[in-house]
């Protein structure tokens, strides 16, 4: 099984598909890590330690890496790659990063009960969104605290790589890595410029097969407009004999997607009107005849927002009560 094909969401299975490589794991954090970082790192590729820490609540937007390297004076050292894939860069970041940084280090603890030195550990955030980041890269910012403490407090920086600031022949000199980051970068944009699709389809060239397929499936499943043209484009330039197999099977994939969608928000629309009118019957029950703005408040209202209003009524006094915050 590739790694990371087991994980629904798209981002997320790309992007860990994309670290779980050690040789392009190592390429990527040498050439992305601060110099200071990356000029000390032994040559060996780093290890990739098994698990996650990011909250299940998050996961839809974040992913995350753990690996192990060493330095060239033989120090282990833990790089911990956060990958931000929301169109808005995260503002609480820094305190996403710190209790995963404490899980992390705990979980080294458990494997080196007589340790006598904690590792260092590197935070290092991807993020591929729309949006430029401009969220301070010290974990101080998010603490209120007045400037005389700040040496007593805990504090710590973390590396970004906002792949939104860095031009597309630029992002890496390696074409298989460049493509995989291509990908990642434009699946947050509205659609590839003329310039980006022909950096694509350059770097894809170069690509093994394997890597090809994984990519224009992503670019499928998570652009937001999904354009059939430049996808048969891409597959006619790169790989020819394989354009009328990959769209066919595209075109079910669109389609399937289709289906399941419109299955979920009819299933979702159909527990609204069943929740909508359990709650009219409830308020009827006990406040009498309700106005005609009740009904048409909770027709135009959310499931989640029903559901809240149907909870109101076990304390409430009045119509008021129950629609109140």
């Amino acid at each position: 099984m590739t790694p990371g094909s087991d994980i629904a969401h798209p981002h997320d299975r790309l992007l860990k598909t994309l670290l779980s490589d050690p040789e392009r794991a190592g390429t990527l954090l040498r050439e992305h890590l601060p110099k200071e970082i990356a000029g000390s790192l032994a040559p060996d590729p780093p290890e990739l330690v098994e698990g996650t820490f990011v909250d299940e609540a998050l996961r839809s937007h974040l992913t995350d890496r753990l690996f192990k390297v060493r330095t060239l004076q033989g120090r282990v050292v833990l790089l911990y790659v956060l990958i931000e894939h929301k169109s808005l860069p995260e503002p609480h970041i820094a305190w996403q990063l710190a209790k995963y940084l404490v899980e992390a280090l705990k979980q080294w603890e458990r494997e080196h009960p007589h340790w006598e030195f904690l590792p260092a550990i590197i935070p290092f955030v991807m993020y591929h969104g729309a949006a430029e980041w401009r969220i301070p890269d010290e974990f101080l910012s998010l603490v209120d605290a007045e400037e005389a403490w700040k040496p007593y407090l805990l504090n710590f920086h973390y590396a970004l790589m906002d792949l939104g600031r860095i031009e597309d022949g630029e992002l890496f000199h390696q074409p298989r890595l460049r493509a995989w980051l291509l990908a990642a970068k434009y699946a947050m944009r509205d659609g590839l410029q003329l310039g980006a699709k022909e950096v694509l389809i350059q770097s894809m060239i170069a690509i093994p097969e394997e890597d090809f397929r994984i990519l224009m499936r992503y670019l499928v499943e998570t652009f937001r407009n999904y354009d059939e043209t430049t996808v048969r484009e891409i597959i006619h330039r790169v790989r020819p004999e394989e354009e009328e197999e990959m769209m066919s099977q595209f075109a079910q994939e669109m389609m399937k997607r289709g289906r399941q969608q419109g299955w979920q928000e009819g299933r979702q629309e159909g527990r609204q009107e069943e929740a909508a009118a359990m709650l009219l019957k409830q308020l009827r029950r006990k406040f009498g005849q309700t106005p005609d703005w009740v009904s048409e408040k909770i027709g135009t209202s959310s499931l989640d927002l029903i559901e809240a209003w149907g909870e109101n009524i076990l304390f409430a006094d009045s119509l008021e009560d129950v629609f109140s915050s």
